[in-house]
């Protein structure tokens, strides 16, 4: 008992400090994973500027927001390059008036 205990820390450590690489996802994936993991992000960001401004608090929205379009930015850039490697093409006109609509917000900072 005490013999499997240790082993099986062995090859914890063992496997931690090593860690593994599995390419589990293509190339396709892991831009759509980008893509969404930047929007939510940006998205997140957005819910805390506008709980601050309802609290009156106006202090770093305007580098949050910066911060949130800069996400969007690069979120966009992923959902391009993941239509592109599905053989698509990216629906331009929704990017398009995305980021006008970005610019209008932070034409207020």
């Amino acid at each position: 008992m005490i013999k499997n205990f240790f082993s099986f820390i062995l090859i914890s450590i063992i496997f931690f400090s090593y860690g593994l690489t599995i390419k589990s996802e293509t190339e396709f994936e892991f831009y759509l994973n980008d893509f969404f993991y930047k929007r939510n992000k940006a998205i997140e960001i957005l819910k805390e500027v506008e709980l601050h401004l309802k609290s009156g608090s106006k202090s770093n929205s305007c580098s949050s927001l910066k911060e949130a379009e800069r996400l969007v930015f690069l979120a966009n850039k992923s959902l391009i390059k993941a239509y592109k490697l599905n053989g698509e093409e990216a629906p331009k006109e929704v990017l398009k008036s995305n980021m006008i609509k970005w610019k209008s917000i932070l034409e207020n900072c």
